[in-house]
Formats: C-alpha cells, sequence, structure tokens
C-alpha cells in the first residue's frame, strides 16, 4: 500500500511539472485544458494549476480575469464529460476503467456517500472538497440529476475556487508552490463548514416540516432536462 501511495505520488508530481510547463509555453489554453482533465477524472491538481497560473499573472503574462474564466469553464466541461460517463455508462463502467485515471474505489464511494447524503447541494460545496471536487460528477450521473441543475450548481462551485487559487498565486509569485502542502488545511476548513450548514440546514428543514404535517417527497433527480 506503501508503495502505491509513492507511485501515485510520483505521478502526479510528474504531472504538476509537466502542467507547469505547458502553461508556461500555452497560457489560457493551457490553463481551460488543464482543469478540464481534473474535472474529468484525471489526476492534474487544481491546487497547481491555478497557483501557477497566478504566477504567470503576476509576470504580466496573463490576467486574473483570462485566467478565471478559462479555468471555470474547463472545470465546467470536464464535468459535463464526467457527468456523461457517469449518466450512460453507470456505475459499473467507472468501477472497471476507471483505475486507469488513477481512480480508486474509495474515491468514488467518498463522492457517492456526499452525493447519496446532501444531493444537488454537494455538486456546490463539492468543488471546494478534496476527493468530492473530482468524482462529484459522476455520482450526479448515476443519480440522472437533471442536467441544468447540475450544470448551475457546478458553475456556482467552481467559480470561488478557481479565483481563489488563482488570486493566492498572484499574490505569491514565486513562491506559488509552497502553498501545495497547506490547501489541505484550507480543504478540511471548508468540509468542516459545509458539515455544520447542512446539519443547520436540515434541522430546520425538518422542524418546518414537522410544523407543516410533513408532505408527500417527490423525485428529485428522475427527469432530464
Amino acid at each position: 500500500m506503501g508503495y502505491a501511495s509513492a507511485m501515485t505520488a510520483s505521478i502526479i508530481n510528474s504531472v504538476v511539472e509537466w502542467a507547469t510547463h505547458l502553461i508556461g509555453n500555452s497560457g489560457l489554453p493551457a490553463v481551460f485544458f488543464l482543469m478540464l482533465l481534473e474535472s474529468a477524472c484525471i489526476p492534474v491538481p487544481s491546487e497547481a494549476i491555478m497557483p501557477f497560473a497566478g504566477f504567470a499573472v503576476s509576470q504580466g503574462h496573463m490576467t486574473l480575469f483570462g485566467i478565471t474564466v478559462a479555468g471555470v469553464l474547463g472545470n465546467l466541461i470536464g464535468s459535463w464529460i464526467t457527468y456523461a460517463i457517469g449518466y450512460y455508462g453507470g456505475r459499473p463502467f467507472v468501477e472497471r476503467w476507471g483505475r486507469y485515471v488513477l481512480l480508486r474505489p474509495h474515491h468514488l464511494e467518498t463522492a457517492q456517500r456526499w452525493f447519496d447524503h446532501y444531493g444537488a447541494p454537494v455538486v456546490f460545496f463539492g468543488r471546494m472538497i478534496p476527493i468530492v471536487r473530482t468524482f462529484i460528477s459522476l455520482p450526479a450521473g448515476f443519480g440522472k440529476m437533471k442536467f441544468w441543475k447540475f450544470t448551475l450548481f457546478t458553475l456556482l462551485g467552481c467559480i470561488p475556487w478557481v479565483f481563489m487559487l488563482g488570486w493566492v498565486g498572484t499574490r505569491l509569485g514565486s513562491n506559488w508552490e509552497k502553498i501545495r502542502p497547506y490547501l489541505h488545511i484550507a480543504d478540511y476548513v471548508v468540509v468542516a463548514a459545509v458539515v455544520v450548514f447542512v446539519v443547520w440546514a436540515l434541522v430546520k428543514w425538518r422542524r418546518h416540516r414537522g410544523s407543516t404535517g410533513g408532505g408527500t417527497d417527490t423525485a428529485e433527480y428522475g427527469d432530464e432536462a
């Protein structure tokens, strides 16, 4: 298990080096392409892509607005691809072929568990949560979540995450890579905040439902827009 983890880390480090080189050579199209890969379950971490793009902004090669738009659009289209794989291929297809893009069973289980518990809102909050961020589109596709709703929540969730990483990169300049070990701390803070919010919302909803005598549940994800 230790060997597998070391090999995965080595692959990801190589991917990061390739990604930063690509951005340095190709600019905004590379930011778009790499963020698309991340949302399509390819292990290209946004924690490296966007801060390096922010560093390029600090050097005058791109703009913060430009890298944000490119990153958000890449994330959105990559999420559409992953959603379609989940929608049309189903879980058996993903479980069979996912290992070729380093998708481990526990990654899928984590994303599925969050989606099952919290439904559509986790597509928004999940964009700022480790593991869930990359793979949440799959259970949304499995569950036949309405496409327009999936797109809206994905877009709204991507904007703050992409902008924040890019902005941090502009502030750090050439020290951009030093923040990578600490970004997961921010991830866990976001996780805690999401859990607190969800618990509060559920308690409030149940109290409201109890005061109105309940109602008939309707299917959330069965129809495609």
